[in-house]
């Protein structure tokens, strides 16, 4: 390899022997001339196999004399070159000269942007993308926010909806991060985000109508990555996304893949009440029926009290889900729509399509033993005692409800406590020959239910 280096270099020195030595950052050549250049052509075909092999140590001298002397010579220089202050860093103890060496990491991406900013592929947004990843990983949370932002913003604005993937995302990163220090912030951050937003679904946009599914499967977890941040930022209330999602709906109501998106972010937001939720369910529920626009068409109805409608969408929610747990939440709220219209039975059989559905869902229980408790009336009326023992069907569900399901133990108990009061007393029980304590009786009508005497 040395023989091979040494005859390289003496055959450029024989080409440039007559001419005047100048390195090649001071003449603005690729190599420099005379013995500079040779120099520099050494040097590279000296550090390059020292650093294909990772061995940084004894790349480190050849290497910076090349760095220095002839930055523009080869990408090569900047490819390895962070490889090697980032070993750097990595391997010192000082804190004081891991900051210096930080810094010079920095450079280094500086000085690709300058020879080699304006590469086709991994031009200046490319390289500023990954300085920022690199200074965020050997920063942390003592990095400069506003530092980071403002290499970011530069190149977000610079190249529009050409910027590179990986540089937007962390444009979000460094807005957050200054959002976090001031509050004022809030203004910039959601303009950040909805720059950033466009840029990623202009960029998915080609890619689907390029049929080129390698750039969507790379694409797609930056557009999560951005989407999520926002919808978890608590930077935005309902109304503010209103007023971002409207207008983009409209733009997009024949894109199914926004829709879905923009479905799932204002849900994951808690904003499933907004009339850019209903809206992107309707366009979406136009060209792909699921559960998810289903279910935002019967929220729809619900907020207009079109109950009928409502139900129908809730009904077909649960027929297009398949997640059990989903599907139980479908019918249950089904459930709640027929009790609100006094559609006892018809509650009641939506509730047990619930548990049906998802075994461990306590809620349906407790709505069928509230009703039964709610309808005690109704069932004896013209019996005072026989109206109590309702209440023994209505404790059943609430235990029912406790046993299968932790979450609403506190509001079961809370119901059991309250309606074992309203069991008939022993005189009661002593004076109604048909009722012994232990006894199996039926309580008739809407309820048809078997309970025992306590």
């Amino acid at each position: 390899m040395r023989i091979k280096i040494f005859l390289l270099a003496v055959a450029c020195s024989f080409g440039v022997m007559d001419s005047y030595a100048q390195k090649g950052v001071d003449n603005g050549t690729q190599y420099g001339s005379g013995e500079d250049s040779v120099r520099c052509i050494q040097n590279i075909s000296l550090f390059v196999p020292y650093a294909k092999a990772n061995n940084f140590k004894d790349a480190y001298d050849f290497w910076k004399i090349v760095y220095e002397e002839c930055p523009a010579a080869t990408k090569d220089i900047y490819l390895y070159g962070v490889r090697i202050v980032a070993w750097q860093i990595d391997n010192e103890k000082d804190p004081a000269k891991k900051a210096e060496l930080i810094n010079d990491l920095m450079g280094v991406y500086d000085k690709r942007v300058k020879y080699f900013g304006d590469d086709q592929r991994y031009g200046k947004d490319w390289i500023v993308g990954r300085k920022a990843q690199d200074y965020i990983k050997y920063t942390g949370d003592k990095g400069d926010a506003t530092l980071l932002y403002g290499w970011l913003k530069e190149v977000v604005d610079q190249y529009g909806n050409q910027t590179d993937a990986l540089a937007v995302s962390l444009l979000m990163y460094a807005s957050f991060q200054r959002l976090s220090a001031d509050e004022n912030f809030k203004p910039n951050y959601i303009a950040d985000y909805l720059k950033a937003s466009e840029i990623l679904d202009k960029q998915l946009e080609a890619a689907v109508a390029a049929n080129n599914e390698k750039e969507q499967t790379a694409l797609m977890p930056y557009k999560q990555v951005v989407d999520g941040a926002f919808a978890n930022s608590g930077a935005a209330d309902c109304e503010t996304l209103q007023s971002i999602y409207a207008p983009k709906v409209e733009e997009n109501k024949d894109n199914l893949q926004y829709l879905k998106e923009t479905i799932s972010l204002l849900r994951r937001m808690r904003c499933n009440e907004i009339e850019a939720y209903f809206a992107a369910a309707e366009y979406a529920h136009k060209v792909e029926p699921t559960s998810e626009s289903a279910m935002g068409l019967a929220r729809q109805a619900v907020k207009r009290n079109d109950y009928a409608t409502a139900i129908t969408f809730f009904e077909e929610a649960a027929n297009l889900e398949t997640d059990p747990v989903v599907k139980g939440e479908d019918y249950y709220m089904i459930a709640v729509l027929c009790a609100d219209q006094n559609q006892y039975a018809r509650a009641k059989q939506y509730c047990l399509k619930a548990v049906e559905a998802n075994p461990n869902y306590g809620q349906p229980y407790l709505l069928i033993g509230k009703l039964y408790a709610q309808t005690a009336n109704s069932i004896f009326p013209n019996d005072n005692v026989m109206k109590k023992t309702v209440y023994y069907a209505a404790v059943d569900k609430f235990e029912r409800a406790r046993s299968v399901d932790p979450s609403v133990a506190s509001e079961a108990n809370s119901l059991i406590n309250t309606y074992r009061a309203y069991f008939p007393s022993t005189e009661e029980i002593f004076m109604h020959p048909d009722l012994e304590k232990g006894n199996q009786i039926t309580i008739p009508g809407w309820i048809n239910e078997r309970t025992s005497v306590r």
